[in-house]
């Protein structure tokens, strides 16, 4: 069995059970059990995270492969991950380590020190750490203690994430992170149930309680042919980043590939390129295509300049100065860093 650490945010109840209140899905465990997520267990009436400093993922990342195109773009992400995920996406892009990695493999994963992190980022001049690849939820302990040590060093705190923390979560983490890109998967309350396992109203109002804790935030959509494609879908989608988070929200619509489970044909670029124009009728400012070469310059929302020049996941020019604002016409744009100086 994994080292225990005690986890946070969860009550203990009568008959050794205990309540989570990490997630949204507050799973109720009974003693010897664990949560929906697999890395949360209950031992003696007490709520352990079962993964703490186990990471199967350590890389240094461009933050653009976040993706994060407004938050310091050009700059490098040292990135983590633990296994475990509270979410059962039948399109898992990261399948092999959310949703299928052993509790043996677990064991034998040695247990980095939140120490080593930091020493690892700020050896790789990394400017910030990712919490990433996984749902980074689920081994929220880690990322707390390792997002502390952060900032004392000087580097800023991301999360990728599939929006489903709750609200006690966003309380006690909002002042360490400084920035997340929410995944919201459909914006059908029946699509989040059949695939996914999950609700989507938690993800919106987990959207809306990060960015009034002052995290900058950015959505992602992986758009899936006959899944969350049709026109109703992606107009309640963008009225409500729009109507909630701002219209000054980038939005990223990333093509879908066939993986894991699921098998629908691949996202025609017709698709993405109606999704755009949508979320441009809406008013959004910055909307970018993901998955794809193409749509991923940032271009001034006044006069439509080309700003930043993106290739692939690599910022090749960078034209903002460095009080965020458009070297032709002024107009002050959205984001922390822009300048990437």
């Amino acid at each position: 069995m994994s080292k225990l650490h005690e986890a946070l945010l969860y009550e203990q109840l009568p008959e050794n059970k205990v309540r989570c209140h990490l997630c949204a899905h507050k799973c109720l465990i009974a003693e010897g059990r664990r949560g929906i997520c697999q890395v949360r267990g209950n031992h003696s009436g007490k709520l352990y995270s079962l993964t703490y400093g186990k990471l199967i993922a350590a890389h240094v990342d461009p933050i653009e492969k976040k993706p994060l195109f407004h938050f310091y773009p050009g700059s490098s992400s040292f990135s983590i991950a633990s296994a475990g995920c509270n979410f059962r996406c039948e399109w898992c892009q990261n399948w092999e380590i959310s949703q299928e990695y052993g509790e043996e493999s677990i064991d034998r994963t040695a247990e980095t020190p939140p120490e080593a992190v930091i020493a690892s980022a700020k050896r790789s001049h990394c400017q910030s750490i990712s919490y990433t690849y996984t749902e980074p939820t689920v081994f929220f302990e880690y990322s707390y203690d390792v997002s502390k040590l952060a900032h004392a060093a000087g580097l800023k705190n991301v999360y990728v994430t599939n929006g489903y923390m709750s609200q006690e979560m966003i309380d006690l983490y909002g002042p360490l992170l400084d920035a997340a890109n929410v995944d919201i998967k459909a914006f059908t309350d029946e699509a989040y149930r059949k695939y996914i396992g999950a609700h989507l109203q938690p993800v919106l109002d987990a959207c809306v309680a990060l960015k009034q804790a002052g995290v900058w935030l950015e959505i992602t959509t992986l758009l899936i042919p006959g899944i969350n494609d049709d026109e109703s879908q992606l107009k309640g989608l963008v009225q409500f980043i729009a109507e909630k988070l701002g219209l000054e929200t980038p939005w990223h619509v990333s093509r879908y590939f066939p993986h894991y489970k699921f098998n629908a044909p691949t996202t025609p670029l017709a698709s993405i390129e109606k999704a755009i124009e949508i979320g441009q009728a809406a008013g959004l400012k910055y909307i970018y295509g993901g998955n794809f070469q193409g749509a991923a310059d940032t271009l001034c929302p006044q006069c439509q300049t080309v700003l930043i020049e993106r290739y692939g996941m690599s910022v090749s020019r960078n034209r903002i100065k460095e009080d965020n604002t458009c070297p032709v016409c002024g107009y002050k744009l959205a984001g922390i860093g822009m300048s990437g100086k």
